[in-house]
């Protein structure tokens, strides 16, 4: 069965999502026999199946595409109408994610707006002209919370230190099974707002890519991250200014001025000095940076030479290959015992601001209660008991 639709509108979401025609026709031509084609789709009339297929990518509803009128490439509408290029080259999973934060910072600046939430700006902003180093040092009693080993707690502890701030962090989980995984640690979007992806294997590095893009909100430049200490190694005059700028902030800023005094006191990292070993697990342990951060940043200032900073990154990586192996064996053996995994999905850490937000909203009805337990994630019988624990 054909329908009338707007093929305009689909190649409106092509621009949007900066998405080819061989890119959107691979994603919904999935276990078809007989593909979709561009020529079916460059029509006035489509079948109503392959618009179905159109929509599970773009996720807009099918009323969206009988709409006569086509959009405007508004660069307020989304960052990728505000910059040609990235830090990482995005596939497909990274795009649908960035929309998808696009799309809730949008409702939630409106929720602020029509409630009179207030959420305007309350951290300084900077140049990459600025040292990066002394800011991130100035600044770690505003923007970080009371340490503790446990790198989950920290992490949400850092996410809601961000939200005294007024900057909003989101987190998303990228689960096994999903068919298009985004390749990017996290990004910034204007004007207040940070996305994660877990690290399934790292809360190290998650902390770090938080650190980093704080550094972006900053510097108020917008980019989405891959966070690859390999890559920053391979040659730093690669990066960006704005880049070496964030990443140096991330760093000095969990590290701190205390522990950077105490890695200044050793010259050289050699073999004369274990490598700084015993110094670097302590740092690591004390600061919640991975010990890989430590010795990148230690190569980047020229303490290490090349060929040491080789050897000692490729043993932390065989180390990391043996616990995650020996994990698995674990696993393994205990699935052929009979004893349950108690894993189970991870669950996204919310920000305290977006449920100050909308327990502030529903307080003054501007939302309703279905649109407050799909933004929280919560079940309608558990409202009551977070509407009471928020602070609005």
């Amino acid at each position: 069965m054909k329908i009338e639709y707007n093929k305009n509108r689909v190649t409106y979401l092509l621009s949007l999502y900066k998405m080819t025609e061989a890119e959107l026709l691979s994603s919904i031509n999935h276990d078809l026999k007989t593909p979709i084609t561009w020529a079916d789709i460059d029509q006035d009339e489509i079948e109503i199946n392959h618009l179905k297929r159109i929509d599970k990518v773009f996720n807009k509803g099918l009323l969206y595409y009988s709409d006569p009128s086509t959009p405007r490439k508004d660069k307020g509408i989304s960052v990728f109408f505000r910059k040609e290029g990235f830090t990482t080259e995005l596939n497909i999973g990274a795009r649908k994610r960035v929309r998808e934060f696009e799309d809730l910072k949008t409702q939630i600046s409106a929720v602020c707006k029509l409630s009179r939430f207030n959420i305007t700006r309350k951290l300084p902003t900077f140049t990459v002209d600025d040292d990066p180093k002394a800011i991130a040092f100035s600044l770690r009693t505003t923007l970080l919370p009371t340490f503790t080993s446990n790198k989950r707690d920290y992490l949400k502890g850092f996410i809601n230190k961000l939200g005294d701030n007024n900057v909003l962090v989101f987190e998303f989980v990228d689960t096994p099974n999903k068919k298009e995984k985004a390749n990017i640690d996290g990004f910034y979007i204007e004007p207040n707002a940070i996305v994660l992806k877990r690290n399934q294997d790292s809360f190290s590095r998650e902390i770090f890519t938080l650190a980093h893009e704080v550094g972006h909100y900053l510097l108020q430049r917008e980019d989405v991250d891959e966070i690859d200490f390999e890559k920053i190694t391979e040659s730093t005059a690669s990066l960006s200014d704005v880049e070496n700028w964030c990443n140096s902030f991330a760093y000095n800023l969990l590290l701190g001025a205390a522990n950077a005094a105490k890695l200044d006191s050793i010259a050289v990292y050699d073999f004369h000095v274990d490598y700084g070993h015993e110094m670097i697990d302590a740092i690591s342990k004390d600061t919640n940076l991975s010990r890989l951060a430590i010795f990148t940043n230690l190569f980047l200032q020229h303490k290490m030479s090349f060929a040491d900073y080789t050897n000692v990154r490729d043993d932390l990586r065989q180390q990391w290959m043996e616990r995650k192996e020996a994990d698995r064996l674990k696993r393994e053996q205990e699935k052929a015992s009979g004893i349950q995994s108690k894993g189970r999905t991870p669950i996204p850490i919310q920000s305290n601001l977006v449920a100050d937000i909308y327990n502030y909203a529903l307080n003054r009805g501007v939302v309703t209660e279905h649109e407050y337990c799909s933004v929280l994630n919560v079940k309608p019988n558990d409202i009551s008991k977070i509407f009471y624990e928020g602070r609005y």
